[in-house]
This record gives structure tokens, C-alpha cells and sequence, in this order.
């Protein structure tokens, strides 16, 4: 027997549910799906969804906390300098019985004639996944929410970034023929396979641990030395900002740009969830400083006994000194202490992080096109021209790199 509408809701849900539910559909599945597309609403799921993370959430489901998607939407779907967001909820729930056993956090943006529908968190998170219940059919009810979203959302592709192999959807996209546009791999540090830190440090090489210590020696001779791990906190807030400062020094001395970085969303956004004033979101921060200089930084989520080590940036004068390493052992130190059970490095799968790393997981970047126009734009667009792109920019000589990327900033900056 199929269910019906019949959830009860409170007095200050009920509104908002109401005036946001662009559709509301009983399935087969005996669940109700309801499409979200009002702030208010998604504001009303709070205590449901964290309920349902606390039963199923994973903890590489970090970036599919309440709290990590609340401090987004606060940066994200709101007006700024005068201008409206361009993105937009399209957010997808089932209940069974009346409880909240899925969300599928999405939203919706129209870039060049094309609505393209991306993860909620964008990216300013990292690993995307619907939020379920592990239900025998959790299968059929995800593939319900896709023909909801395809039927009812009026948007041409689906891109759904960083989605782990392991992640609940991933069969789906499967099933779908869904394009895989890129493979990543995500290297982490598996602390369970010690059982302390200086277990762990043997397996690197005596050359190894030999050149970390020399590199502390060397920094110790500037003056004092300081590691900070911050779990909140105004201090939180301001370093947080400046290691997005420091991240873009680093990618603007390579001659490199990122929209992401550049976007001073992020920065505020980082600003909030490392304070952690309201709604913490397990941000840590954590520092080296150098007589009482800044040398680097770490941005991170905790969930779960797993650490998602999302920014590291160094101050530039201390590139030779080794303060990036140096933080990073101390941030594994501080992971054994914390009893995290990984450290995880997040894609892409660069050199530097095998260097800490022995194990990785594989991550995907999917693409389904729902209307003709989609497709049109995923085979011309993604599929030719765009990865074209990025490997002519990544083979120019660094200076005409640099030249490139200011006059983006000049571009951006005129349209505003």
C-alpha cells in the first residue's frame, strides 16, 4: 500500500514546507518525495536531517552535514552587492512512514542558456552524495528521485563532482550511463594501520624522518616555534581567511587561477564555519607559526573519526623551510591524539600526497544529460572543448599563464 501526505508538521514548518513543495509524489517505493526549492524549507529539515546523518551519514559524508550546507546557503543563495543568486535550491527528500530516510542536497544555476544542476555545497565542498537510510531498496528510491528531478526541474544536465566509489549514488550513475567526465583518486593516511604516530613514521624511510627533522631544526633557528589547533574561535575565523589569502599567493606565483578561491563567497564562508559560532560544522584550523609569523595553514573537517584535510597553504618566504611538511606531521600527530581513524587528503591525487599517503580512494566527476540541450552541451562542450582548454592553459609557459589569468581578474571585475 502506497503512503500519502499525511506527515504531521509543526506550526513553523508547516508554512514554509507548503509554499516551497514544487511537487510532492507518492511512489511505489511507499515513500513520499518532496522537490524543495524554498530557503525556509530547507531551514525547517534541520532537526530531520540531522537525525537521518546521525543514523546513516557516512564520514565522507562531511560535506552533506545541516550545518556545513546551512553556512553555504547563507553565502551562496543569497543577494549580494545588489545582485540576486543566481543559484537555486532543488533539493529532494523521502519519507517513509513519516521520517526523513533521504536527502539529495541539489541545487540549480542557469550558465549559457543551460540549467546544469550541481551538489549543494558546490566548490566549496568536496565529496558529493545523497544522504539514505540503508534500506533494502535504497536503490529503487534514489532512482525515484532522479525521475523526479528529471520530470519536475525543468533543467538540462545533471554534473555531480567528487563522488566517491563508494558513494550511494554511485550505482546509480551507473545504471543511468551516466558519463564519467574525470577520475580522481583521493590518497589518505589510514591511522588504524598504527597504533601511534611513531608506529606510523616507520614507514617512511630513515631519509625520510631524517630530512623532517633537519627541516625543524632549521625552522626552530628563525625563533620560537608555535603549532596551533583551533576548534573555533575568532583566532579560527581570521586564520581561516588567511589561508585562502595565502592559497591564492601560491596559485597567483604559479600563474594560476581559481574561480573558487577567487570568489570572496569562499572566503567568508570558510570565515563562519571556522569561527563556529553558530552551527559548527567540525572546521579546525590549524597553524605553524614561525617567531610569531604565519609559516602555514590547514582548513579541515572533522566527522566521524575522519579528517578531510580541505586547504593547505604556506606563506611563500617559507617555501624552502619546509613548513607545509611540518605542519602536516603535526596535524597527523594531532589526528593519533584525537583517535581519528584517517586523515584524508582529498582529490586530486598529487605527488606531494603519496608522499604521506599509501592508500586512495577513487572519485568521479559525473555528467547525465536530461533534455537534448544538455546533451548538446555535454558532447560539444564538456566532452570536446572544455578539456581541450584547460590542456592547452596547463601547457603554457608559466609567465603567459600569469598574464592569462590577471586579465580573467580584469574581465570578472568589469562585468560586477
Amino acid at each position: 500500500m502506497m503512503t500519502t501526505a499525511a506527515r504531521t508538521l509543526t506550526s513553523f514548518e508547516r508554512p514554509a514546507i507548503e509554499k516551497s513543495r514544487a511537487v510532492a509524489a507518492v511512489h511505489p517505493t511507499y515513500c513520499e518525495f518532496d522537490l524543495i526549492t524554498d530557503r525556509a524549507a530547507f531551514d525547517a529539515l534541520e532537526t530531520e536531517w540531522n537525525d537521518l546523518f546521525a543514523r546513516a551519514g557516512k564520514p565522507t559524508n562531511v560535506f552533506q552535514t545541516f550545518n556545513f550546507c546551512w553556512h553555504w546557503a547563507n553565502h551562496y543563495l543569497h543577494e549580494r552587492d545588489g545582485r540576486p543568486s543566481t543559484l537555486k535550491l532543488l533539493l529532494i527528500t523521502a519519507r517513509r512512514d513519516d521520517r526523513l530516510i533521504m536527502v539529495f542536497p541539489l541545487v540549480a544555476e542557469r550558465v549559457r542558456g543551460i540549467t546544469q544542476v550541481f551538489w549543494m555545497g558546490g566548490s566549496a565542498g568536496q565529496y558529493g552524495d545523497a544522504l539514505i537510510e540503508n534500506v533494502p531498496d535504497k536503490d529503487a528510491i534514489l532512482r525515484a528521485a532522479f525521475d523526479l528531478l528529471r520530470t519536475q526541474s525543468a533543467a538540462d544536465i545533471l554534473r555531480l563532482r567528487r563522488v566517491r566509489e563508494d558513494a550511494n549514488i554511485t550505482r546509480l550513475m551507473n545504471d543511468l550511463g551516466a558519463t564519467a567526465a574525470e577520475r580522481l583518486v583521493a590518497p589518505y593516511m589510514d591511522l588504524t594501520s598504527a597504533e601511534n604516530f611513531p608506529a606510523f613514521e616507520q614507514r617512511y624511510s630513515s631519509k625520510t624522518r631524517k630530512n623532517r627533522r633537519r627541516l625543524l631544526r632549521r625552522l626552530e633557528e628563525k625563533g620560537p616555534m608555535q603549532f596551533l589547533r583551533l576548534h573555533g574561535g575568532e583566532e579560527a575565523r581570521q586564520l581561516a581567511v588567511e589561508a585562502l589569502a595565502l592559497k591564492s599567493e601560491w596559485l597567483k606565483s604559479r600563474g594560476l587561477l581559481s574561480n573558487a578561491i577567487a570568489d570572496r563567497r569562499m572566503t567568508d564562508l570558510f570565515a563562519d564555519l571556522a569561527e563556529g559560532k553558530t552551527k559548527p560544522a567540525g572546521c579546525i584550523v590549524s597553524a605553524l607559526k614561525s617567531n610569531g609569523e604565519i609559516a602555514a595553514l590547514e582548513v579541515s573537517f572533522a566527522c566521524k573519526a575522519r579528517i578531510a584535510m580541505h586547504l593547505i597553504a604556506f606563506n611563500l618566504e617559507y617555501e624552502k623551510s619546509g613548513a607545509g611538511v611540518l605542519l602536516l606531521e603535526q596535524s597527523l600527530k594531532d589526528g593519533y591524539a584525537d583517535r581519528l581513524e584517517a586523515c584524508d587528503m582529498l582529490a586530486p591525487g598529487d605527488d606531494y600526497k603519496f608522499d604521506w599517503c599509501e592508500k586512495a580512494d577513487s572519485v568521479v566527476d559525473w555528467v547525465m544529460p536530461l533534455t537534448l540541450k544538455g546533451e548538446i552541451y555535454a558532447r560539444v562542450y564538456l566532452g570536446f572543448l572544455r578539456t581541450r582548454i584547460k590542456s592547452a592553459l596547463k601547457n603554457l609557459p608559466k609567465p603567459l599563464r600569469r598574464l592569462m589569468r590577471d586579465g580573467a581578474k580584469i574581465a570578472a571585475a568589469a562585468e560586477k
